[in-house]
């Protein structure tokens, strides 16, 4: 019976990897090769993590520089110190924290970390409205902050297109995708094949729009004119939920009607006449 992949994680890789013996140049030939393996898995471990936390679920994501052991974490939504056992894990250092956008559940955790790590924090200049009202969000649903998770304005202020950089390598890009928020942002990683969507796109579906300066129409431009052009291949990481890919959403997302419709035009011009994609226009 075919049970699938075996997924194993930092931990039980680097486990795995003390039991071998060590190499040398006479040691078994499949040892060895193991051993390679191994170890090439545990670079791929250490370049990106995703871990739930905080009390909506929130996917907060890891990415690392094996080459200089430095990392940027997206949307610390909270459980501050998983967060850090994560990056200890990964063997990387945090430098810069990233949020797709400034709702509480994106950045509980982030004046802990700032203050672990002396990491500094990103933000579009959009969203600067939200993050000062944290305190705000957060009773709105009953929830009390101690004064450690209160954080201090963001040190730099995105407008969209930056590049993210981890010493003086570039290991990705910022896009603007305004709609769930007005400062909401993308990250997108294109040597990981990665893009953190935030609350922008998610499996199926996309983000509310009855926020606080929310748009629909925006939302679905941005998704249209920065997401969907990235390559189908991409993965994309959510704010919340499970992961998903570019061109996947592409085909099945109902929420982004412009591809949809489109599609069905293309069908129906291929297809004329028939009833079934007649009766498909007509729901649509």
């Amino acid at each position: 019976m075919n049970r699938g992949p075996i997924v194993l994680t930092i931990d039980e890789a680097e486990y795995l990897l003390d039991q071998l013996p060590p190499p040398s140049k006479d040691g078994d030939i499949l040892i060895t090769k193991l051993r390679e393996n191994l170890e090439i898995l545990l670079t791929e471990l250490r370049k990106v993590s995703v871990i739930v936390v905080g009390p909506l679920d929130c996917n907060c994501v890891i990415v690392g520089n094996t080459e200089n052991g430095e990392a940027v974490v997206v949307d610390p939504g909270g459980d501050v110190q998983e967060i850090l056992d994560e990056a200890e894990r990964m063997n990387v250092q945090i430098k810069k924290i990233y949020h797709t956008h400034a709702h509480f559940d994106h950045f509980l955790a982030t004046a802990q970390l700032q203050s672990a790590t002396g990491a500094t924090t990103h933000l579009h200049q959009q969203d600067q409205f939200l993050w000062d009202r944290l305190a705000d969000q957060c009773r709105l649903i009953g929830l009390t902050l101690s004064s450690d998770q209160i954080p201090a304005p963001p040190d730099i202020l995105q407008i969209g297109q930056e590049p993210i950089t981890l010493g003086t390598t570039q290991i990705g890009t910022v896009l603007h995708t305004p709609g769930h928020s007005p400062g909401s942002s993308s990250y997108y990683f294109p040597e990981l094949g990665v893009v953190c969507t935030g609350d922008t796109l998610f499996r199926d579906s996309i983000g509310r729009t009855d926020l606080w300066k929310a748009s629909f129409t925006t939302l679905q431009e941005s998704v249209l004119s920065k997401l969907y052009t990235l390559p189908d291949d991409v993965k994309v990481i959510p704010g919340h939920g499970p992961a998903t890919t570019v061109g996947r959403e592409k085909m099945y997302n109902m929420f982004v009607r412009d591809v949809v419709d489109k599609g069905v035009s293309k069908l129906a011009d291929r297809c004329a006449g028939c009833e079934a994609v007649k009766g498909l226009e007509a729901r649509l």
